[in-house]
């Protein structure tokens, strides 16, 4: 991948994209009968994380960006929660479920100081 893009400079993004990938790898081995259901739903909220960070990024200005972020983080908490919900449907074992929740805290943190640096800007 180039670093040369914006957005790839963003460590906010760069957290967001390892969670948004590992996700979609554990989730390739999740029921077939759900593909359309649940695996299709915490794929959709965790791309949706590093997907509005880079939308948000060529925004022309700081309160639209804000936006994007502000939607960004929705999806983080969405995947929270299905994040647990596939462990207690047994379709995420403890490891990997531990494993993906610090991913989407550490994402979490990031993506909160960003949010509160970019409103000191506004």
């Amino acid at each position: 991948m180039s670093n040369n893009k914006g957005y790839k400079k963003l460590k906010i993004w760069e957290r967001a994209h390892v969670l948004a990938t590992e996700v979609y790898k554990v989730t390739m081995g999740f029921p077939k009968e759900e593909l359309y259901g649940i695996t299709s739903q915490i794929r959709r909220a965790a791309f949706s994380v590093p997907l509005n960070i880079t939308e948000g990024q060529a925004s022309s200005s700081k309160k639209e960006f804000l936006s994007f972020l502000n939607i960004a983080n929705r999806s983080l908490v969405e995947t929270e929660y299905l994040l647990e919900a596939c462990l207690a449907l047994g379709f995420l074992g403890k490891q990997d479920y531990e494993r993906l929740d610090v991913l989407r805290y550490e994402t979490g943190i990031l993506l909160y100081a960003f949010i509160k640096s970019l409103r000191l800007k506004l």
